[in-house]
């Protein structure tokens, strides 16, 4: 099996399935590496599946990373603001295609 980074409850699912899991706590810099791994997969199976429970997985990562990083909920949610109202957000749809000079 591969190793990867699993949320809190797994190894006791595991367990009450009859099988033993094995686990080890990851140094930081190991922990930093596998959440940053673990956004590509969830992110991949969103992509694969489209399926919002994906996004919901994506989110926690993105949790997971902030609280690494030291940055409250509050302080990610301020940032997104932010950079909303200066560069706008997704719901015109636009696709740029092409810029030429004036």
């Amino acid at each position: 099996m591969k190793e990867k980074l699993v949320r809190d409850n797994i190894p006791d699912i595991i367990k009450k399935d009859g099988r033993i899991p094995h686990t080890r706590i990851l140094s930081d810099d190991e922990y930093e590496k596998q959440l940053e791994l673990k956004l590509v997969e969830e992110v991949n199976e969103y992509l694969e599946s489209k399926d919002i429970e994906e996004l919901a997985d994506i989110m926690e990562v993105i949790y997971a990373i902030s609280e690494f990083k030291g940055a409250a909920l509050s302080e990610l949610e301020s940032i997104r603001k932010n950079k909303v109202s200066k560069n706008g957000s997704f719901e015109k749809r636009l696709l740029l295609f092409d810029i030429t000079s004036s």
